[in-house]
């Protein structure tokens, strides 16, 4: 089946009618460049005829006459702005180029996209943009009305690089590749001009580019061998560090940007360039597989990845393989927009070194690259080649699991137990032949180049233009059926759509929910009236998704459960993403037909206007769990306010437990309307049992290797205008802590080594440092924070001054993996943190969390007693006897049926283990969260428990009294 498969992709490699541009062209060709990529390419088969020459054309710049040098030039990395210089000179030299730009990044730095198509369709590029989008939502097209505006049509096809800032060969290859695309006359060119829009990145990650690219030129120009790498930046973007190719609800600026301008322009097929295998894997789509995407999808990427191995191998290029690797099982990489959408997701791995010197490089047999897996510069180590990013212990089960990188438990449970060796990859090592690498890399040391990247690169896009040329009206004829098929699906298949009922105490998380699927295209809409369905009665006003619309496909993969397959070992990330537990909001999933028919008024923007019944000198602010309650307080930060304790009744209204007392102002109404609460005025406070709720100091602490799941805390803590000091060991180390700050919270971070990880960051290279800090040269580095020296970590002098900083009344609050710092370094002394075993095996599912102090003010907000929450592979935590039971606040119920959505392989492990912790330790407090409830900004739902365990800092109470037996176990 698959010989036969790839046998048919060579036949069809073979009848394509275009000739090698090397065999007919007649331009005059560009010797320096030919002389200098063939110094630059350290062995023969590591070229291709596709680039071992570079045409002129009259008045058309190469990069050379630009920037001053080729692509693929030893050492040369090029900075946005100069990115930017070469192709606005393209454009301006060449009607057969455009330049555009689509949003501004955090930093300020423009997101460039550069066309490239024959002249007539750079004039006429809307009506194309037009025809693309209305395949892309064919209601109320006759088949002949859709064959028609395919006849007249052309795919657009959209290349991204740079989105790992450490994988830097991308940017440099398209600028040459747009060069080519402009400049070369041969029939290859010339079919792809006329058939395909060529769109590009000029950097999918500005920011963190030139970010990057100062590092380089600061520390990494003599690297030679991957034993020479050092550390990357601390940062690439603002927040985001390798997860921005996680970013699933597009919470980041960079993110939405292109997610824009995929719903304005369509592209059929969008290709996103990545660095990490050797020498090179194009993604063929391999299980598993969602099931909700259109099979069509599954069918088109074997298609392309066999054709451009194919071609590859005829060139005598070895390395390039297509399968074993990345799976089709999330939905949440930047790429995944268009398969989302109902295009064609492409992406490449290339061999890369982290930068653009030339390297000593190994495969091994079992391993990537030398190393067990990720993509350059994904961990702590920044910028190396091929490093692994490891964030937690076990997050996915597995060591390389990690959600900072690559790595996704692809390697199988067996990795799970600390300091265990990921297994090799499905099918054998990078060094081995397989079905799908016919022709193997090869074996033992050899130098690999930034040109060799380029070589490889731009052979397979080449490739891929050339299959898309020549079957462009296929492209178009798939794009427009699984448009189609989307609309159909939601007409015929149940679920039909989904209710969020306006009945819920809390809309502000149904409009989280609602404005992500709006920001991706997805219709919304307000029920008009009372809806009555077989599913139940919904009140008027309530959100009504039907799936028959173009994106319905997307609708039902981001609400439903995930229902992994049993038959699949290992995924690549995240098995469990559903949105409406992730958010704890009420939807219903309506199996009722009738449901299409309901009349609704479209939502653009979902907007929840608080109100504030009554009159009365004393405002109540009820707490009924929207993540707004705690930015209210920050907001009006210099009024006295008060939590109410218990419930209580106020007239009509019931006042939850955490309800907030202020006295009552025009000001204070202003802010409840702005931020979407509730409210009532009243004659005089109830006469229930408060606490004050003043704003506290606080400090979120990162170190200086591991930023990511850091970043993910700070985004969430500035959107809700949570104010916070980001500090260092340096910091840290000072001392006087509890002078400064009432709490400090710590961010998941450690990676494998637990609490010792925080604390003694390994040197990347011993006896250098390496400095983080802003200069005229390179002003891109010593961004949200500054360091002389990154290595190392606050050691047992920082160590001490927590537990002073505990001892003397502050609020150490810990996430994730950071939760085993209390337990191993002796904070919490009956505290213990143990791992999962080598059988456990859990990517990201969506479990049950069973409150047992429900009174608790982390839990203000929360009227369920058992709350989905997301496994952040933190520690196994344990205290025994009374202690258990008065400090653990919540715990893992442990069995099959509290899998709500997603994977748990060994469950039991978890059984009864405590998932939040409240440990009194001298004056102060270590809250202790085994979860992570600032994930990716996907969990909303649990983040009131981190935002109430800060708000409420003054108001903890006593130890409890002990709970049921058997609690803290």
């Amino acid at each position: 089946m698959k010989t036969s498969r790839i046998v048919a992709v060579c036949l069809l490699a073979a009848a394509a009618t275009i000739a090698l541009v090397a065999q007919v062209t007649r331009q005059p060709q560009d010797e320096e460049y030919a002389k200098l990529v063939k110094e630059w390419t350290t062995q023969p088969n590591f070229m291709s005829p596709l680039v071992d020459h570079l045409p002129k054309a009259p008045g058309i710049p190469t990069t050379k006459d630009v920037l001053g040098y080729y692509a693929g030039a030893p050492k040369k990395l090029t900075k946005t702005a100069e990115l930017a210089k070469y192709y606005r000179a393209l454009a301006a030299a060449s009607k057969r180029v455009k330049v555009f730009e689509i949003g501004a990044t955090d930093e300020g730095r423009q997101c460039l996209v550069a066309v490239v198509s024959d002249e007539e369709t750079i004039r006429s590029l809307d009506t194309y943009k037009g025809y693309l989008a209305r395949l892309a939502d064919p209601r109320g097209l006759s088949p002949e009305q859709a064959a028609d505006i395919i006849a007249k049509a052309k795919p657009i096809y959209m290349f991204t690089g740079g989105l790992h800032s450490a994988e830097t060969g991308p940017p440099e290859m398209l600028m040459e590749l747009a060069y080519r695309l402009a400049a070369d006359e041969s029939p290859l060119y010339d079919q792809i001009r006329k058939n395909v829009i060529v769109m590009m990145s000029a950097a999918a990650e500005p920011d963190g580019r030139d970010r990057y690219v100062d590092w380089y030129n600061k520390y990494m120009l003599s690297q030679e061998n991957e034993n020479d790498r050092v550390p990357g930046p601390p940062y690439w973007g603002k927040y985001i560090f390798h997860d921005n190719n996680r970013d699933i609800n597009y919470s980041q600026m960079t993110m939405r940007n292109w997610l824009k301008f995929y719903l304005e322009w369509h592209p059929p097929i969008m290709h996103d360039l990545h660095e990490s295998e050797p020498l090179m894997y194009t993604f063929s789509g391999q299980s598993p597989q969602n099931p909700t995407l259109d099979p069509i999808l599954y069918a088109e990427m074997p298609l392309f990845s066999d054709f451009e191995m194919t071609k590859m191998i005829s060139y005598g290029m070895p390395g390039v393989w297509t399968h074993a690797f990345v799976d089709m099982w999330s939905p949440g990489y930047l790429g995944f927009m268009s398969s989302n959408h109902n295009g064609m997701l492409r992406m490449y791995e290339t061999f890369g070194n982290g930068g653009a010197n030339t390297m000593r490089r190994t495969i091994g047999g079992g391993g990537r690259g030398g190393e067990p897996g990720g993509d350059p510069g994904a961990g702590p180590a920044g910028g190396g080649p091929e490093v692994v990013s490891v964030t937690t212990p076990a997050d996915g089960g597995a060591a390389g699991a990690g959600r900072g990188g690559r790595g996704g438990g692809r390697g199988g449970a067996a990795g799970a137990a600390a300091g265990a060796t990921p297994a090799p990859a499905r099918g054998g090592g990078m060094g081995s032949r397989e079905w799908y690498r016919p022709v193997p890399p090869p074996a033992g040391a050899f130098d690999w180049s930034m040109r060799n990247n380029t070589n490889y690169m731009e052979t397979g896009v080449l490739s891929a233009l050339e299959l898309t040329a020549n079957f462009s009206k296929t492209v178009l004829e798939n794009f427009y059926k699984k448009s189609l098929h989307s609309i159909e699906s939601g007409s015929k298949d149940a679920p039909y759509g989904y209710i969020f009922p306006s009945s819920q105490k809390d809309m502000t998380r149904v409009a989280f929910i609602v404005n992500i699927m709006r920001l991706q295209g997805i219709e919304v809409g307000r029920a008009t009236a009372e809806v009555k369905l077989s599913d139940g009665t919904f009140p008027a006003g309530s959100i009504v998704i039907k799936r028959n619309q173009p994106y319905g496909r997307l609708a039902k993969i981001l609400m439903e459960k995930q229902n992994f397959p049993t038959d699949a070992t290992t995924t690549y990330d995240d098995t469990g993403w559903s949105m409406g537990m992730m958010s704890q909001a009420e939807v219903k999933e309506i199996s009722d037909k009738a449901v299409l028919d309901v009349a609704v008024q479209p939502i653009d923007t979902m907007v929840v206007t608080g109100e504030v019944k009554g009159t009365g000198p004393v405002t109540a602010v009820l707490d009924n769990g929207s993540n707004f309650i705690s930015t209210l307080r920050y907001h009006l930060k210099d009024l006295k306010f008060e939590a109410i304790e218990k419930s209580v009744k106020a007239g009509d209204t019931d006042l939850p437990a955490g309800s907030l007392l202020v006295a009552s102002s025009p000001r204070v109404k202003a802010e409840i309307e702005k931020l979407g609460l509730k409210a009532v005025a009243l004659a005089s406070a109830p006469d229930v049992a408060k606490h004050p709720v003043d704003v506290p100091r606080i400090a979120m602490f990162s170190t200086w290797t591991s930023t990511q799941d850091v970043g993910w805390v700070r985004y969430a803590f500035d959107h809700f205008d949570t104010p916070y000091d980001l500090i260092y060991k340096e910091r840290i180390k000072k001392g006087n802590l509890r002078a400064a700050y009432d709490v400090i919270v710590i961010p998941s971070q450690g990676g494998r080594g637990g609490g010792k990880g925080l604390l003694f960051e390994s040197e990347p290279r011993p006896g250098k440092t390496f400095a983080y800090t802003k200069s005229p040269e390179f002003p891109s580095l010593g961004m949200y924070g500054e360091t002389d020296d990154m290595s190392g970590g606050m050691g047992l002098a920082g160590l001490a001054e927590l537990d002073k900083f505990v001892n003397d009344g502050g609020i150490l609050i810990t996430l994730g993996g950071s939760s085993f710092l209390p337990a191993d370094m002796a904070i919490t002394h009956t505290v213990t943190a143990t791992r999962t075993t080598a059988a456990f095996y859990a990517p990201g599912p969506i479990v049950e969390a069973e409150i047992l102090h429900p009174t608790h003010p982390i839990f203000y907000g929360y009227s369920d007693a058992i709350v989905p929450v997301r496994w952040a592979g933190g520690p196994l935590l344990q205290v025994a006897g009374a202690e258990g039971r008065a400090w653990t606040l919540a715990r893992f119920p442990g069995n099959d049926r509290s899998v709500l959505s997603g994977l748990m392989r060994g469950v039991a492990e978890t059984r009864n283990r405590p998932a939040i912790l409240d440990v009194p330790v001298g004056q102060g407090r270590v809250v202790m969260f085994a979860t992570n409830p600032a994930y990716r900004w996907q969990n909303l739902g649990e983040f009131n428990m981190l935002a109430n365990s800060i708000l409420h800092f003054a108001g903890y109470p006593k130890p409890a009294p002990a709970g049921p037996a058997g609690s803290g176990n």
